[in-house]
């Protein structure tokens, strides 16, 4: 562990993502303060945080709900920097996209109004998606980079996900500028289907359906037609990397491999032949449109460097739900 290196907050400890960072935060010599919704029964176990190593003398968590933005001043008070990683995650499109894209909105923003007021935040970095820079009317096999956005009406005829495109897109557009209008160093990062181990109880959504040839979930088998995948522990080491340079600005695309249905099955038969993989020729009837090709070179270019290759994500999700009981 080295030296503290200050305070910093983190939004929604209790994600994928988020319960990662902090991990990750502390081992870095930071002290963490992070939220997690209210949960008035007391009957949630964030003892996955609380046992974290250096938990005990610097992570604090607190209560805090992006349906009220001013609840987020307490943890942000003091901090030198914030990570917004909490999300209003609807990936069933339960909620109408209106509803969960201005609780994503307004919660951003008032996080942002918070930092600023605070006169100790000195960068903020906020977890967007590729969702944000996919669907941008672009059919050919073009390899997109940050200048790339999503179009938001376009939007509207996604059948997976739709309501999250939505809020993430114009949220990120929000946080960015906002820091732009007021000087506050706003950076993002905007990564493809996060994949490998994680420590929070709940599953991981994008774990899942990076698995879901593992686990027979063939309701996900369209959203692996072609998608691109990125170990957590890059995507956190990113965020933590960008926080720390000092000529980081504006947004990064973080982002290993791409991979076809076709090459998931063969890869996934070979290496884990315990599974019942389907075999590409069952796989032929699969219907939906593939993901495009992203770029990093603009984290790369900074001199961030990934450690983790399509191996490290498939092994270390499977052991993980292996020993978390959902194999």
């Amino acid at each position: 562990m080295e030296a503290n290196r200050g305070t910093v907050c983190v939004t929604g400890g209790t994600g994928f993502i988020a319960s990662w960072l902090v991990m990750r935060l502390l081992e870095r010599g930071y002290s963490v303060q992070t939220t997690v919704r209210p949960d008035p029964d007391g009957s949630r176990d964030i003892s996955f945080l609380t046992n974290l190593p250096g938990a005990s003398e610097r992570l604090r968590i607190l209560t805090a709900n992006l349906g009220d933005p001013e609840s987020f001043g307490p943890a942000i008070e003091g901090c030198v920097g914030v990570f917004h990683v909490a999300t209003p995650v609807d990936l069933e499109d339960k909620e109408p996209e209106l509803v969960i894209t201005r609780r994503s909105i307004d919660g951003a923003l008032g996080i942002l109004r918070a930092c600023l007021n605070s006169k100790t935040v000195k960068r903020v970095v906020y977890t967007s998606s590729v969702s944000a820079v996919q669907y941008n009317n672009d059919s050919g096999d073009n390899t997109l980079d940050e200048d790339s956005w999503s179009d938001v009406k376009s939007l509207g005829e996604l059948t997976m996900f739709r309501g999250y495109a939505i809020s993430k897109t114009m949220t990120e557009k929000g946080a960015l500028e906002f820091g732009e209008r007021h000087g506050l160093e706003v950076v993002t990062v905007t990564p493809t289907c996060v994949h490998g181990p994680f420590i929070c109880p709940k599953f991981a959504r994008s774990v899942q359906m990076a698995l879901a040839l593992v686990l027979g979930n063939e309701n996900d088998y369209s959203a692996l037609l072609k998608i691109s995948l990125v170990h957590v522990d890059d995507v956190v080491r990113a965020h933590i990397f960008l926080f720390e340079h000092p000529d980081a600005k504006g947004r990064y695309i973080c982002s290993l491999a791409t991979m076809t249905i076709e090459e998931m099955s063969k890869f996934l038969s070979k290496r884990y032949p315990e599974f019942q993989i389907p075999s590409t020729e069952s796989l032929k009837e699969v219907k939906g449109s593939g993901w495009a090709n992203f770029s990093s070179r603009k984290l790369l270019d900074a001199g961030f460097e990934y450690k983790y290759g399509i191996e490290d994500m498939f092994d270390g999700a499977i052991q993980c739900c292996e020993e978390k009981g959902y194999l």
